[in-house]
């Protein structure tokens, strides 16, 4: 994710927080949180957390938007922080609440004292929006349970864009937000399954990462009620499974702020397409469900798992716990004013990491506050979220979003004690502290083994902003990360030649799994997660079609802001008068083969597979529009290049010795120059060379074929000369990306390989592509 301008009041400059010290609690919800019946769905028990409040009352609705509180409860102090009550079923339907059961918290504290003369909209018992302790409690603002497992809708929705409703600060703090805010909802258990979940191990993975909304919102092979659905992404099981994909990752699907998406028709004003605004860390965001009465989306995402599943495709979820969408505080020169929803009316100071003053917040997410990583309390919210999407919903593997911060050893300026590492405050990211919560995740989570079995394949986004937060092979043994490395090397090596030293000793790192990166750390290759191109920027299509990023276009494809300057993208002399369209193609296709041809584990975004285009837009993220949503209408270049996709992919899966467990060894990969010498120091340290191709022993990696695979970064033609194929073999092609192969049959099909020769055999190459062998 990046930093934008979504919902301005939510991303101003930050500060930071304090936090009594916690004490610990059993890993999986050990404080019994949230809204549960009793067996017997005779009662209801409602328990929130809180350390700093004095008063807590629960708030109960029939209806989660416009209406009054049907019934009111004040809330007990049970211990630990804890705060509960219990309330018979037949109460709560005597108080005319004959439907979902709705519910809300108003919490007081020490920087407002309940008073007896406090109504809703009052200013009884004020005394300061922010207290010395950072306490931001406010009755006037209902509060959303940090572990309701649904949400009525979001703050901004389709009947209300007024996000001032929910903010404290001399303007703001007696308006209630009581019938505006969003609600929890009291749900039973699910009796829908998951299906059983697959147990491949992870180098064999192929991710899909793709928006929920955008994967069926105008694809005409689903029925139109269940496009743009969860309901509708599990019709598409079959189509990734025939792709060749094996795990889809979906951008992030706990409750964020998009109600609002569609209120301005063709325009981006307040939208979040992306969803990196994370309202509810348990509930799934009711907009993408077909069926959205109480319990629907939850049992609708259930659904589309077990679809999945069925299929053998994992699911994996982008998780947002370095930041919450309340944001920061909405001025760095004013700390009063500040959004409330949940978090920071309960306990602004366990929930984030607040300045020495405790009046403002620390910022490492762009967003304007970080999440209290190394807090327990907020740590324990973290785990317990996991464990319900991966128990009860049945989610395979996350994607942590900035997941510096969760690597994160500071607390707040008044309790560095209990952070010894990080004596100042602030951010610093410490992989040898046992308590941060990258490392407590691998103490309460059973990381998926190496050669597969049960288990959760965990990602970490390996950056976030400021301080030490760039941790690109930093994080420890059970984590995967993003290689942007591999990324941003290889775009260089295909785009930036002549503008750029471009190392042709890393682009072999590269391909062999990034072990500069990873081996020291005693991970393997198939920890690199190797992409060319996600969410976060220019599409596939778009790195060889655009000479930098070109935001600020009318709708359907703008504006955007923000988004990164370091493209490393080209249109190939497209623009110039120097390229073509077959250019074009050419340096996608090679850009494809990079990432599925590479030790590691590829990711590929939604749409590569056919071309999909932004028109250079590299940073989509407010666009919920006819552009970012996929298709499966396509011209017959798209289809083409689908079909080189669909057949690289296999080409991948069926082949081991692109997926090797542990780092390969000099006898398994023989490293050439183009003239078919053993690659040596003195080639490798020349800058000027911009060619290499390996071997890979197949039979040593229980592979049925050996593979060759040249790569020309030159602009003009190489030629290669081919090592020697074990004996009683030759060399025959499989693909080459060269224009003159442009086509339904670039890559071709098992046992149409054409015959190229043995030993000595010299190949032209044509710049700038790559050349795929097998021996036979």
């Amino acid at each position: 994710m990046k930093c934008s301008t979504l919902l301005a009041m939510l991303l101003a400059c930050a500060s930071l927080a304090t936090l009594p010290a916690a004490p610990v609690y059993a890993s999986i919800n050990g404080m019994s949180l949230g809204a549960s019946y009793d067996a017997q769905h005779a009662n209801v028990t409602f328990r929130v957390y809180s350390s700093h409040a004095t008063r807590i009352a629960l708030y109960l609705y029939a209806s989660g938007y416009g209406a009054q509180e049907s019934a009111t409860y004040v809330m007990s102090n049970v211990g630990n922080g804890v705060w509960a009550v219990t309330v018979p079923v037949s109460s709560i339907q005597a108080a005319g609440i004959t439907g979902a059961i709705y519910y809300g918290y108003r919490a007081w504290g020490p920087n407002w004292p309940y008073s007896t003369s406090w109504g809703k909209g009052s200013q009884a018992g004020f005394l300061s929006d922010v207290d010395a302790s950072g306490n931001r409690f406010n009755p006037n603002k209902l509060l959303l349970d940090p572990y309701a497992l649904e949400m009525s809708q979001d703050p901004l929705n389709t009947s209300n864009q007024n996000g001032n409703v929910f903010a404290s600060g001399a303007s703001y703090r007696t308006i209630d937000s009581g019938t505006y805010a969003p609600k929890g909802i009291v749900l039973a258990p699910s009796g829908q399954s998951v299906g059983t979940k697959p147990t491949r191990a992870q180098k064999d993975d192929v991710i899909y990462e793709v928006n929920v909304r955008g994967f069926t919102e105008q694809d005409s092979s689903i029925p139109a009620a269940y496009r743009g659905t969860y309901r509708g992404a599990g019709l598409k099981a079959s189509y990734l499974a025939s792709l060749g994909v094996t795990a889809v990752e979906f951008l992030p699907v706990q409750e964020t702020q998009n109600d609002a998406n569609d209120v301005v028709p063709n325009s981006s004003a307040n939208q979040n397409y992306w969803g990196y605004m994370t309202e509810d860390y348990f509930a799934p965001d009711r907009r993408y469900a077909y069926n959205k009465a109480a319990g629907g989306p939850t049992a609708e995402f259930q659904a589309m798992v077990q679809a999945f599943h069925n299929a053998g495709i994992k699911v994996y979820m982008d998780v947002v716990y370095n930041h919450t969408a309340e944001g920061g505080s909405w001025s760095n020169t004013d700390p009063t004013t500040a959004t409330i929803y949940s978090w920071r009316g309960l306990d602004n100071a366990t929930y984030y990491e607040l300045t020495s003053g405790n009046q403002y917040f620390y910022d490492n997410t762009g967003t304007g506050a970080n999440y209290n990583t190394y807090n327990t309390v907020a740590q324990n919210l973290i785990v317990d979220s996991l464990a319900y999407w991966s128990n009860t919903m049945g989610v395979d593997g996350f994607r942590f979003d900035l997941a510096p911060v969760l690597g994160n050893s500071c607390l707040n300026g008044a309790y560095q004690s209990a952070a010894p590492n990080c004596p100042n405050g602030g951010f610093n990211f410490d992989v040898a502290d046992a308590n941060v919560a990258i490392n407590r995740i691998l103490r309460e989570f059973t990381v998926r083994p190496a050669a597969g079995g049960s288990g959760l394949d965990l990602f970490a986004e390996p950056w976030a902003i400021g301080g030490n937060s760039y941790q690109l092979g930093g994080f420890p043994a059970g984590w995967s990360e993003w290689n942007g490395a591999f990324r941003d090397s290889l775009r260089q090596a295909q785009n930036e030649l002549g503008s750029m030293t471009i190392s042709i000793g890393q682009d072999a790192n590269d391909f062999s799994g990034s072990s500069n990166l990873f081996q020291a750390s005693g991970r393997s290759p198939w920890n690199s997660i190797n992409f060319m191109d996600v969410h976060d920027g220019l599409t596939l299509n778009d790195v060889y079609a655009c000479n930098g990023s070109n935001n600020n276009q009318a709708w359907p494809y703008g504006p955007s802001d923000g988004g990164t300057s370091s493209n490393y993208s080209w249109d190939q002399g497209m623009s110039a008068g120097t390229g073509t369209a077959f250019d074009q193609r050419r340096a996608a296709r090679t850009g494809m083969a990079f990432e599925m041809l590479s030790a590691g584990t590829p990711l590929m975004q939604g749409g590569d597979e056919y071309l999909r285009s932004l028109r250079c837009n590299n940073n989509a993220y407010n666009l919920d529009s006819t552009a970012n949503w996929l298709t499966n209408s396509w011209t017959t270049d798209q289809s083409n290049f689908y079909n080189f996709a669909q057949r690289l992919i296999a080409f991948r899966r069926a082949h081991p010795a692109l997926r090797p467990s542990t780092w390969y060894s000099s006898s398994q990969v023989v490293w050439y120059q183009p003239n078919g010498s053993v690659a040596n120091s003195s080639y490798w340290n020349n800058t000027s060379n911009y060619a290499i191709a390996y071997t890979i022993n197949g039979p040593s990696l229980g592979d049925a074929n050996s593979i060759y695979v040249a790569y020309n970064g030159w602009s003009g033609s190489v030629t290669f000369t081919l090592p020697a194929p074990p004996s009683g073999t030759q060399w025959y092609r499989v693909t080459d990306t060269c224009n003159w192969n442009d086509g339904a049959n670039t890559f071709v099909t098992p046992g149409n390989e054409a015959l190229i020769g043995g030993a000595g055999t010299t190949y032209g190459q044509c710049g700038q592509s790559l050349l795929l062998l097998i021996s036979k």
